[in-house]
């Protein structure tokens, strides 16, 4: 079988049938309007990926508050985004109802912009601190989340999200280092508890067996006292409690899950590799498949980091170049049983036509992420983002920026 046929195969998620492999990550793109809903770059940006024919589609890290946000114009998901998320969703449904799509429900905490929106922490952490969270107001967040997902079913999503990876609150609250003496922390009976118990809420809340929920997992966060970590302050990588973790959210009914590494602040380059460092990439395929090899049969795990292998050209050494690209590599990962679907975040920006235009033969049309991580350096200026290198009007909006702003010197958010 080559790997047109592999990645062209349907895939069952839950009650639900995927046309393919192809998984759009959730990928913040600072473009809602003021209330937190689609605009008409949001429209265009996710229209394009379901003319694209991904199969699966992840609605970027939609925030369940807007009291404390990472982005200034992030999409939001509270009783008055309900009729705007409806409305969008009904619209990418008539361009292909067979696409599916989960809404990514997150809480920002200690990565919440100061600027416009109140920082909070679970544990004050070099760096970042702010505002103590007590354990009242953690179980009002819990609250949040099982509204939202009452949202997102009502407008139509197949699904939900959870956000337990890249140093949001669902992260903070997990890792060893929130050792505080608190009902969310210290034991990790009590730091496991935020994600059970907000687990069996939404799905005793939204009580429907169709709707999908699962979550994208930094499975080791790459700091010491980081997700992963042996102990709070640990620079040894121990990952019991993220094994524990996924079959937890397994056993109260997770259907799938996100692979992923790291965190936007201390580890970004785990998280997506960059042009010096491509072959970190790898490191995704060994924690996609001890995620496969902890769960059951049926769940399925998608993997994460395959921009890095482009087409035939790319700058991974020791390995043919018809071994090495993105298509090559992904169907290899699935028929090895290392990963169910494969996940495409930057590259979804370079060419959101990318499963198209392999299910067409047009190949030698599709243009790949060069990792020039320019469209990094748009979110984190709090700007509309998409690709820099194949899309004018982000490109002109980029040079713009750099225009006015001067080079962005180091890429954290």
């Amino acid at each position: 079988m080559d790997y047109k046929e592999i990645l062209w195969s349907p895939v069952r998620i839950g009650n639900h049938e995927c046309i393919n492999r192809f998984f759009a990550q959730p990928m913040e793109c600072v473009d809602s309007d003021t209330e937190g809903n689609p605009t008409e770059r949001t429209y265009r940006r996710y229209e394009n990926l379901y003319k694209g024919n991904f199969g699966f589609v992840d609605l970027e890290a939609i925030t369940v508050t807007n009291e404390s946000r990472a982005r200034k114009t992030q999409l939001e998901i509270m009783p008055r985004n309900e009729k705007p998320l409806a409305k969008f969703i009904k619209h990418l449904k008539s361009i292909h109802p067979k696409v599916k799509i989960v809404f990514q429900l997150t809480h920002s905490g200690e990565i919440s912009e100061p600027e416009f929106s109140r920082r909070v922490t679970v544990k004050p952490i070099y760096g970042k601190g702010g505002d103590l969270l007590t354990e009242e107001e953690v179980d009002h967040i819990i609250d949040q989340f099982v509204l939202s997902s009452k949202i997102a079913q009502a407008a139509g999503a197949d699904g939900i999200d959870l956000k337990f990876c890249h140093g949001y609150l669902g992260s903070q609250i997990l890792r060893p280092y929130n050792d505080r003496k608190w009902k969310y922390g210290g034991a990790w009976e009590n730091r496991s508890r935020f994600a059970y118990d907000l687990m069996e809420r939404i799905r005793k809340g939204v009580n429907d067996k169709n709707f999908l929920i699962g979550s994208k997992v930094s499975v080791w966060e790459g700091f010491p006292g980081g997700c992963g970590s042996a102990g709070p302050d640990s620079p040894l990588m121990d990952l019991t409690e993220s094994i524990d973790l996924l079959k937890g959210l397994e056993a109260r009914g997770a259907s799938y899950f996100v692979e992923s590494l790291g965190n936007v602040h201390a580890s970004m380059n785990y998280m997506e590799a960059v042009q010096d460092e491509p072959y970190l990439a790898y490191l995704h395929f060994y924690f996609a498949n001890m995620m496969k090899q902890a769960l059951k049969p049926e769940t399925v795990v998608i993997g994460s980091s395959f921009s890095p292998f482009r087409g035939k050209k790319n700058k991974l050494l020791f390995i043919a170049p018809g071994k090495s690209s993105l298509f090559a590599m992904g169907a290899r990962c699935i028929s090895d049983g290392m990963m169910d679907m494969i996940g495409l975040g930057r590259q979804s920006f370079a060419d959101p036509f990318t499963p198209l235009k392999l299910k067409e033969g047009r190949e030698e049309e599709i243009k790949y992420c060069t990792q020039c991580m320019n469209c990094e350096e748009l979110m984190i200026r709090q700007q509309p983002v998409g690709c820099v290198a194949f899309n004018k009007s982000y490109a002109e909006l980029f040079k713009e920026i750099r225009k006015t702003m001067g080079k962005l010197t180091e890429l954290h958010t």
